[in-house]
């Protein structure tokens, strides 16, 4: 077999084993049609990126004032890094720092229907957001800046409690993204 039918194979399997997460979205908030894959997008197409962030072995959850449950992360601003929009979202949202490098383990390709793009410096109408996982330690309350969620609970939780709090009044596919984290995690050891 070669390298591309080995990833062939690999992608298929993990759409297999994760088909609520794999399937075709749309995203009404958003105007957004999205499909997930773990075949990494190119840095440029990259508008926002999450985490599902590890501290001892626990998720890290944020709640906002409306009592909804997400995991840290956000747009990235204008020329700023990958990286750089990760180490501020999780500061902002969880109070928290990166312990380790973060693993990449898929992103959302989106195409939305809105005619201009949600910052000017974005790409439009296709997009992607950025899904992985990494080490964090909450050391601090979030920052929670004027523009963005106002967190009111930061929480480390087991993943199945995780799941249950993310995919509450929501689709499935939040469970199976934490999922396919864990499992990533598990693999690197």
């Amino acid at each position: 077999m070669t390298d591309t039918t080995d990833r062939t194979a690999e992608l298929a399997d993990l759409a297999a084993r994760f088909p609520s997460l794999h399937a075709p979205q749309r995203w009404a908030w958003g105007g957004i049609d999205a499909q997930f894959s773990a075949e990494l997008p190119p840095d440029e197409l990259i508008t926002n990126i999450h985490l599902v962030g590890f501290s001892d072995g626990k998720v890290v959850l944020c709640r906002d004032i409306r009592g909804h449950w997400f995991l840290p992360g956000g747009t990235r601003e204008e020329a700023e890094s990958i990286e750089s929009c990760l180490v501020r979202e999780l500061r902002e949202e969880a109070g928290a720092r990166l312990a380790g490098p973060p693993a990449w383990i898929g992103a959302h390709r989106c195409v939305t229907d809105s005619p201009v793009p949600y910052r000017p410096w974005q790409p439009h109408p296709e997009k992607a957001w950025l899904w992985g996982w990494a080490e964090v330690v909450v050391d601090t309350e979030p920052t929670n800046p004027a523009d963005g969620e106002q967190v009111v609970e930061v929480r480390a939780v087991p993943a199945a409690e995780a799941q249950h709090l993310l995919v509450r009044g929501r689709d499935a596919w939040w469970g199976e993204l934490v999922a396919l984290a864990v499992e990533s995690r598990s693999k690197a050891g």
